[in-house]
């Protein structure tokens, strides 16, 4: 891929996170009544739309949902200052706290409604350094298995250069919503 078609990839991607960015009403908590009835990716599609919040680590980290289908999710972050760690790179809690959101947007979308999940296993392997030098990754996660307890996912971070900046996996346990 050329410079050419990155700047092309960037552009799209930041179109992208603005357009959903502008529907959204700021960030807060859905009330158990508004997704009672909704299976996850019907959840993650309201929030996409602005019909319901994101939940508030996405304005503390700079990052949010941009794309869901059933068993994948898409997130977007832009690294920031922020982000640093004291060795000046973006700390790997930036890189963990993207992955698994995305890793466990994967899951909620292939689980029905009544149906909740929370991470019990969360592995990541860091393959390249992240500065405010990249101005945007995305975090593409994708369902490998879901079952009525137990779900995994894989995903990779990468950058609109195409470059792997990290990879992960998760083991969720899957459970009737409260």
């Amino acid at each position: 891929m050329d410079s050419t078609n990155h700047e092309l990839v960037l552009a799209q991607w930041l179109e992208e996170d603005a357009a959903v960015r502008a529907r959204q009403q700021g960030v807060g908590l859905a009330r158990p009544e508004e997704i009672a009835e909704l299976s996850g990716l019907q959840i993650l599609q309201a929030m996409i739309a602005g019909k319901l919040p994101p939940p508030p680590i996405t304005d503390t980290l700079d990052f949010m949902l941009v794309q869901a289908s059933k068993g994948q999710a898409t997130f977007q972050g832009t690294p920031k200052l922020r982000h640093y760690n004291p060795l000046g790179g973006v700390h790997g809690g930036w890189f963990a706290t993207l992955l698994d959101s995305a890793l466990g947007c994967a899951v909620m979308s292939a689980l029905p409604a009544g149906q909740s999940y929370t991470t019990l296993e969360l592995k990541i392997n860091l393959v390249r350094g992240l500065s405010t030098q990249v101005p945007a990754v995305r975090a593409v996660a994708r369902t490998v298995h879901v079952g009525k307890q137990v779900a995994t996912a894989e995903a990779q971070l990468i950058g609109h250069d195409g470059k792997l900046y990290a990879h992960s996996s998760t083991t969720c346990l899957v459970f009737p919503r409260r």
